[in-house]
C-alpha cells in the first residue's frame, strides 16, 4: 500500500546566505474564509505559520502589484483560482481548489460509472465504482498547479489536498502490461468537438505517460478529496492523481486506461500543453517542444502581515517531490535570508513557508523568494528562464511589491 511520507528537508545554517483589494491596511481577520478564530489558531492545531504572531490587531499589508485583483467565484464551466492572500489552511477547501476544464463537466451517476483497462495487457479489466472502492485504499497529500499558472493571476491556479483512492501501479500489474506496452493513456469522460485539418471530430480529454512513470507507486485512481467524495468540478466520481506533475496530467472524470506501443499524440499531449523553448542540445542551440509534465521548482510570496513591530512574509513552494534544502527571502535586493518551512509538509504537498521580517521601514518594498532543492537546483530568475513563447511552466522568481505603513 502506497502512503505519503514526509519530505526530507535539509536545513541550511540559520544565517544570511548569498547563495479585499482596497488600499491601506486590511485586517487579516476579514480575509480569512473559514471562520478561524485568530486567538485560538495555535490551540486548534493550525499549520505552523497560521499560528505565528497571531493577535487581534494583526493586519494584512497591501501588495501594490495587485490592488485591483479579484478572484472569480466557482461557476459551471468557468475557471476558478485562489486569491492566494487568503491561504489559511494546509488543505485547500474543496470549493476553493482551483478549477480548469477543457471541454464539458460531465455529471456521471455513481451507479453508471465504469473504468476499463485495455490495450496491450494480458487481461482487460472493467470495474464499477463499488468494485474500485473495494480495492486496497491509499491516501496521499498532493498539491499542484495548472501548467498555465502565472504572475498575472498572482499564482492563483494552485491547490493542496488529501487524496484517497487506489494504486494505479497495482491495477496495471493485475492487468499484466505486455512487453511492448510502453505508453499508458488516460481518457476522461469530458469531450467536445475539435477541428483538425478542416475536419470536425469528437474527442475526449486524454493524457499519457511512459510506463516507467505510470508505475510510480504514488500515482492513484482517486475517488476522495479531503475526506469527501470528489466534487463534480474535480472529476467525480473518479480521477487520476499524479503527484509532482502539473494539474493537466491529473485526468478528471477518468473512464479508460489504455496501454499501447507508441507515443500518444492527442491534443493535450501533442498540440496543447506543449512548451516551446530554446535548449542546448549537444552544443547546438535548438528550439524544442516538450509536453508539460513534472512541476518545475517554484516558490512565491503570497502574503505579508504586521503584528506589533514585526512582519510575517508567507508563501508556498511547489515542485516534483524532490526534497528541499531551503527557501529564502530577499528584501529590496538585500542578502538572502532563510525562511521556515511548515513541518507538516510532505513529499508532494505544497510547502508553506514563513519569514519573520523585523525593522521594516514605512514605504514600498520589493520582496522575492527562491527555493533550493537537495540537488542544489535554485529557482530561476526571470533572466535565467529559457526563451519560450508559450505560456506554460512559469516558474521564475516572482518579485512582490508591498506597502508598509
Amino acid at each position: 500500500m502506497s502512503q505519503d511520507h514526509p519530505a526530507h528537508i535539509l536545513p541550511l545554517a540559520a544565517q544570511d546566505t548569498d547563495t479585499a483589494n482596497a488600499p491601506g491596511n486590511i485586517p487579516r481577520r476579514k480575509l480569512l474564509q473559514n471562520g478561524i478564530a485568530l486567538g485560538t489558531a495555535a490551540a486548534a492545531g493550525m499549520p505552523f505559520w497560521a499560528s505565528l504572531a497571531l493577535g487581534a490587531e494583526e493586519t494584512l499589508m497591501p501588495f501594490t502589484d495587485m490592488e485591483t485583483f479579484i478572484a472569480p467565484p466557482v461557476a459551471p464551466g468557468a475557471v476558478h483560482y485562489l486569491d492566494t492572500r487568503g491561504i489559511d489552511t494546509f488543505y485547500t477547501p474543496n470549493d476553493d481548489f482551483y478549477i480548469v476544464q477543457h471541454y464539458n463537466q460531465p455529471t456521471i451517476a455513481a451507479a453508471d460509472y465504469k473504468l476499463t483497462v485495455t490495450g496491450l495487457v494480458n487481461k482487460t479489466i472493467e470495474l464499477n465504482l463499488a468494485q474500485l472502492k473495494a480495492r486496497p485504499k491509499v491516501e496521499i497529500d498532493a498539491g499542484f498547479e495548472c501548467g498555465g499558472n502565472r504572475d498575472t493571476l498572482f499564482q492563483g491556479l494552485i491547490g493542496n489536498a488529501r487524496w484517497g483512492g487506489t494504486s494505479l501501479k497495482a491495477l496495471l500489474e493485475e492487468a499484466g502490461v505486455q512487453a511492448e506496452g510502453i505508453e499508458v493513456v488516460f481518457y476522461g469522460s469530458d469531450g467536445g468537438k475539435e477541428t483538425i485539418r478542416d475536419v470536425s471530430v469528437d474527442q475526449n480529454f486524454g493524457r499519457s505517460m511512459h510506463i516507467l512513470d505510470a508505475m510510480n507507486p504514488d500515482i492513484m485512481i482517486a475517488w476522495e478529496m479531503n475526506g469527501q467524495d470528489l466534487p463534480l468540478y474535480h472529476g467525480a466520481p473518479v480521477r487520476l492523481v499524479v503527484p509532482g506533475w502539473y494539474g493537466v496530467a491529473n485526468v478528471k472524470w477518468l473512464n479508460q486506461i489504455h496501454v499501447q506501443d507508441r507515443r500518444y499524440m492527442g491534443r493535450f499531449m501533442g498540440r496543447d500543453y506543449v512548451t516551446l523553448s530554446k535548449r542546448d542540445i549537444g552544443g547546438q542551440e535548438r528550439w524544442e517542444e516538450r509536453s508539460v509534465t513534472k512541476i518545475r521548482l517554484k516558490s512565491s510570496i503570497v502574503r505579508v502581515t504586521k503584528s506589533g513591530n514585526s512582519h510575517n512574509v508567507m508563501g508556498f513552494v511547489l515542485n516534483d517531490g524532490t526534497p528541499l534544502r531551503a527557501v529564502e527571502v530577499s528584501i529590496d535586493g538585500g542578502a538572502w535570508q532563510q525562511a521556515e518551512i511548515d513541518p507538516k509538509s510532505s513529499k508532494y504537498s505544497w510547502k508553506l513557508f514563513n519569514y519573520t521580517w523585523t525593522g521594516a521601514a514605512a514605504g514600498e518594498h520589493t520582496l522575492v523568494s527562491r527555493v533550493i532543492d537537495e540537488n542544489g537546483q535554485i529557482q530561476a530568475t526571470t533572466e535565467e528562464m529559457p526563451e519560450k513563447p508559450t505560456r506554460w511552466e512559469n516558474y521564475a522568481q516572482f518579485p512582490r511589491k508591498v506597502m508598509i505603513s
